[in-house]
């Protein structure tokens, strides 16, 4: 017995520690049901009111004391606030801690209630209740509750997804254990059918308690839409409203108030886009979301593991945007692709006459011409196959370990006399001398595509004895020389990728004149996503489709990063644990097993291997026969779009009737899963079918044996096979599952190790035969975990990209929110005194210039030096520092009572003779530059003497010069993580490159927002005006987001920050609405009020 194993024995495996730690819980639920359970319809509503009042006594004291700090706060002065909103937050933090022990407290009671109130709906058709405000709401807008005098009558049915539903399900033991799982901010994996989204419920409620609300948080939109009707009534009848994002329009009133609701569903995409909106609104009004509470996850894997990296970025024009190059070197690229092709191609012939010889030296020849083949075109059909020969795999590991070693020092033997370098594992390619000779041609410049070495030439500009000017000139035509080639070598780059390495029907499909991404994990067509770094425009290129103009940034962020907001995040899926080491790494979230509620009898047989892939497909055609005359239905899962294709006209050939699903045919997605569990029915499917997919089986399918499942290659994720092999065995359903390998699929090809060609070899593995043992599938399996891993470690270096971005971003968005709001305003400004003053301290002290800094001073703050040149000379920089602070902050602070003074007997006259007329008035401001016109609140100057406008003046002019940098900023970074790529070909790290000089471009930012916001505010004066040309400001309006577009990037390049893509379960195709009886203007309102619905809860509409 291992060490591991006698551990096990004393200590028990995670699972059993786990369960041990929950069932507690679980079993005092079990213990308040019977209690519950006895309760009336009114009781069990009352309980929870009960319970609600409970949680908020918890808190009361601590929020009656952030409310007292917050209402004196404005009356302090500056340098004393800071020390008030540090107690604020500190309460705030209490709060919450205070809100987890309390719902710990009633989580049995309230756990049990929604149990028993998930019965009652089961078996009721109707329930009765005495009828409230929130009931009468409820009857206005929803068909499954009416009013009858004082009652409130709930229906059992209701409308989700466009369909009629009856309420069925009630909670077993296994799914309270998944609930507590959830409310306690770990991820919940339970197998298929275990009703994940009821469970769900449990933690949703008990959280919602608390009204800083909950997200569900769903992969589509028709997901999030059906799953927030068909779980609703539950939370609605005991008074807990409910919502979903996605039913409204970006940035309105009613997602505002979607947001506002206890229960907020959304997708993924939705909530981060919400996000970036509202750190770029201009009005508090504009502002959607509330403080990120609790997050629930739904196929948590697919959106903090596949999806998370990818950015969500909202973009607008740029200036030329449509100036790019893909279309004038498409021509060179397909002519270079095609010469090493043919190149490759007459190696491989070579090749094989001489490694077929007796002569070693020849055979050694040989081999070299193989791996030089390997090289230059991996994908290459016929080399796939020669590869699939006994030996020649174990021969080409060989030779490329040879050309490895000492650092790969005889490499250019192999590569010199190729045109390009192709790496497949990393999905990258390199030019070679002879390359870029045959893509210049005959041009001018013979370093047409070389990129010149800008550090030496910018060193010897230094030797040649040039005047400032002219040395500034040079300069210049250098870096515009630099960056052209730049972009002309990025330009060849992505287009031999698109051509070498993104086939299409595989990665991409082409639909209605446009590129079109294929999800490798679902299968699914993914709207809205483009390939980032020119890759996509590269592709559509080569499609000879319309290339898409360029766009700049103007807010992005990370799902990863967004996610990672949430006070407690959680999530359920079938298929986490594989991942549960980077789901503790980057988000601390521990992953639960929950034991299923039946045991699972599905049979899980070995892999089966073959040598080509054509005897695989011939005997998967055999297989899905014998199934098919056994009466039991098959799905078939397939990696790609071609091979789903190619199956289809086999089965075609052998008259097997058959459906297919894939990127191309996913409008009948529904209607093809309701039929795949029929008797005999041949369901081929992409990994669309993995993932949210629930086949129901009829009796006699059951008693045939169930559903079997043939997966047609091993994916490189076991995720992706363990969501395939979960469509069989729901809820103790029997069924089978088997994976059909072959030695030319690409996992085999790229990640499987030498041991298992060279076992392959030894056993004889002849042409037609199968290998089905353990130990190869263990193999193939620890082919999937080498390739996990390295996936994971191009995630882990992404993040530290993302990481840099994502520190800058949390303090602009911060001092932006604090503008917005016009809390902490004034310690914000105070900052970005000391800030800019510290740094002309700093600047002018190295150099002693006493003159430079008497100009910037008076340039900046408009005030005289407090010091003499001698006390500059002869005291420390801190003391200078505090002096000339000190003579800052008594300047702003004189500044902004006079603008009072001279504002408040306008202001005060206005609102006397004209207050009804008026609500905001516009206040000219200027800085002697600019004349700003600032909006204000009439009655709110006139109640603080006008300094309400000082406020709205700092706001204004904030906003302004904060919003203006970081989209130059963004723009600087966009142009940054392009350029660092090239460091790569100086044998320089790009990702130290990138965090050096984004840490450069940001704090340069920082110093430029500073000294603007401070130079303006210290200027600003009002021009005295009389009170008769006070002009009232225009309403405020929503800010209009159409100019602006919404993309999620595709990011595969793995070296150019590349990260897998799922956008996870199924989308099914929306069935026609059911629309109930409408309510006339004129009708008596469904609330139970007696008023006409006009004059009612129709009042507006």
């Amino acid at each position: 017995m291992g060490f591991n194993e006698i551990l096990k024995k004393l200590f028990g495996n995670k699972s059993q520690r786990d369960l041990k730690e929950i069932d507690p819980y679980v079993q005092k639920v079990k213990a308040v049901y019977p209690e519950i359970e006895k309760l009336s319809n009114d009781e069990l509503r009352a309980r929870i009111d009960d319970v609600r009042q409970r949680i908020q006594s918890a808190v009361a004291e601590d929020k009656q004391r952030i409310a007292d700090l917050k209402a004196g706060v404005e009356d302090l002065d500056f340098d004393k606030r800071e020390a008030v909103w540090d107690e604020v937050d500190k309460i705030e933090k209490n709060i919450l801690d205070k809100y987890e022990k309390a719902l710990d407290e009633v989580l049995p009671e309230v756990f049990a209630v929604v149990k028993d109130t998930a019965r009652r709906f089961v078996e009721n058709e109707t329930i009765e209740v005495t009828a409230n405000d929130f009931d009468r709401d409820l009857a206005a807008k929803h068909d499954f509750v009416r009013i009858e005098g004082d009652k409130a009558i709930y229906q059992n049915h209701w409308m989700a997804g466009g369909n009629e539903i009856t309420w069925d399900m009630v909670h077993y033991d296994v799914q309270l254990f998944g609930g507590v799982v959830l409310h306690k901010g770990k991820i919940a994996e339970m197998a298929t059918g275990e009703g994940k989204t009821l469970v769900a419920t449990l933690p949703v409620f008990l959280n919602a308690l608390t009204g800083n609300g909950v997200h569900v948080v769903t992969v589509n939109d028709y997901l999030s839409k059906r799953d927030s009707e068909w779980m609703g009534p539950l939370y609605m009848f005991h008074g807990l409203s409910v919502d979903c994002i996605d039913k409204h329009q970006p940035n309105s009133e009613e997602r505002r108030m979607a947001y506002n609701a206890d229960i907020t569903f959304g997708t993924n995409n939705e909530f981060g886009f919400d996000y970036l909106r509202d750190n770029m609104s201009g009005s508090p009004k504009d502002l959607v979301q509330r403080k990120h509470n609790y997050a629930i996850v739904d196929e948590v894997d697919s959106v903090l593991i596949d999806d998370a990296r990818t950015p969500l970025i909202i973009s607008g024009p740029i200036p030329k945007g449509e100036e790019q190059m893909f279309e004038e070197f498409c021509p060179k690229v397909e002519m270079l692709v095609k010469a090493q092709r043919a190149y490759t191609t007459k190696l491989l012939t070579e090749a094989k006459t001489k490694i077929a010889s007796e002569d070693k030296e020849v055979r050694k020849e040989g081999a070299l011409l193989l791996f030089r083949s390997f090289k230059g075109m991996p994908k290459n059909t016929p080399l796939i196959k020669y590869l699939s020969e006994p030996g020649i795999k174990a021969l080409l590991l060989e030779t490329e370990a040879y050309y490895m070693q000492e650092n790969n020092r005889n490499m250019p033997i192999v590569t010199d006399p190729l045109l390009f370098v192709i790496d497949e594992k990393n999905n990258s390619i390199e030019l070679t001398d002879k390359g870029l000779d045959m893509i210049t041609g005959n041009s001018d410049d013979p370093q047409f595509f070389v990129l010149p070495d800008i550090g030496s030439q910018l060193s010897e500009l230094e030797n040649m004895g040039l005047t400032d000017e002219e040395k500034q000139l040079k300069k210049d035509e250098l870096m515009q020389n630099y960056a052209v080639k730049a972009e002309r070598v990025h330009t060849v780059n992505q287009l031999l990728k698109a051509y070498t390495l993104f086939e299409k029907d595989e990665e991409y499909v082409v639909i209605d004149n446009k590129v079109k991404i294929v999800d490798e994990q679902t299968g699914r067509i993914m709207e809205g996503r483009r390939y980032s770094d020119g890759l996509h425009q590269a592709i559509e290129a080569k499609e000879r489709v319309t290339v898409e103009a360029a766009t700049q940034t103007f807010a992005t962020i990370t799902l990863q990063n967004y996610f990672r907001m949430y006070h407690k995040l959680a999530g359920m899926t079938g298929t986490a644990e594989t991942e549960a080491g980077e789901f503790w790494d980057i988000y601390k979230l521990d992953v639960v097993t929950i034991p299923t509620n039946k045991p699972i009898a599905r049979i899980d047989m070995n892999d089966r291997v073959y040598k080509t892939k054509r005897e695989k497909y011939t005997a998967v055609i055999e297989e899905i026969q014998r199934m098919v005359d056994a009466g039991r239905p098959v799905l078939v899962g397939t990696t790609s779009v071609d091979i789903s294709e190619l199956l289809s006209k086999m089965l075609t050939m052998r008259k097997i009737k058959h459906n297919v699903l894939n990127a191309k045919l996913h409008q009948k997605e529904a209607e093809i899963v309701a039929q795949a569990g029929q008797s005999g029915t041949v369901t081929i499917a992409t990994n669309m079918a993995g993932r949210g997919t629930d086949i129901k089986l009829s009796p006699a399918v059951r008693e045939a044996g169930g559903l079997a499942i043939i997966g047609t290659e091993r994916h490189e994720s076991r995720r992706v096979d363990r969501q395939l092999r979960g469509r069989a065995g729901r809820q103790g359903d029997p069924g089978s599952s088997v994976f059909y390998v072959s030695l030319e699929d690409n996992l085999m090809r790229l990640f499987s190790s030498d041991r298992i060609a060279k076992v392959m070899d030894r056993l004889g593995f002849e042409e037609g035969e199968m290998i089905e043992h353990s130990m190869i599938s263990k193999s193939i399996e620890r082919a999937q975990r080498k390739v996990e891993e390295n996936n994971f470690g191009i995630r882990k270096r992404l993040l530290e990209y993302d990481d840099v971005m994502n520190a800058q971003r949390e303090v602009i968005y911060t001092k932006r929110h604090h503008a917005l709001l016009g809390e902490r305003i004034g310690i914000d400004i105070m900052n970005m005194m000391f800030d800019a003053v510290q740094a002309m301290i700093e600047e002018y002290s190295q150099t002693s210039d006493y003159d430079g800094l008497q100009e910037d001073v008076f340039k900046t703050f408009a005030i005289e030096m407090p010091f003499t040149r001698e006390e500059f000379r002869s005291e420390k920089n801190e003391r200078l520092v505090d002096r000339l602070f000190e003579a800052v902050m008594n300047a702003f602070r004189r500044k902004t009572d006079y603008m009072a003074t001279v504002a408040n007997p306008i202001i005060r006259q206005v609102y006397e003779e004209q207050g009804s007329r008026y609500e905001n008035i516009l206040i000219p401001i200027t800085d002697g530059k600019r004349m700003y016109q600032i909006s204000c609140n009439l009655k709110e100057a006139y109640d603080t003497e006008s300094k309400a406008i000082n406020k709205a003046f700092q706001k204004s002019i904030l906003l302004y010069t904060i919003d203006e940098a970081w989209k130059e900023h963004l723009r600087d970074l966009d142009q940054l993580r392009q350029s660092v790529q090239n460091a790569s070909y100086e044998q320089k790290d790009p990702l130290l490159i990138f965090k050096l000089e984004s840490f450069g471009l940001f704090k340069t930012m920082i110093d430029n927002i500073n000294r603007k916001t401070v130079s303006i505010l210290m200027r600003g004066q009002i021009p005295v005006r009389e009170p008769e040309q006070v002009r009232e400001a225009a309403p405020e309006r929503r800010q209009d987001y159409s100019k602006y577009r919404t993309q999620k990037d595709s990011l595969v390049d793995r070296q150019q920050q590349a990260a897998r893509e799922a956008s996870g379960r199924q989308e099914v195709p929306h069935e026609p609405v059911k629309v109930g009886p409408k309510v006339g203007r004129n009708d008596p309102c469904p609330c139970g009020s007696g008023k006409k619905y006009k004059n009612c809860h129709g009042r507006g509409l």
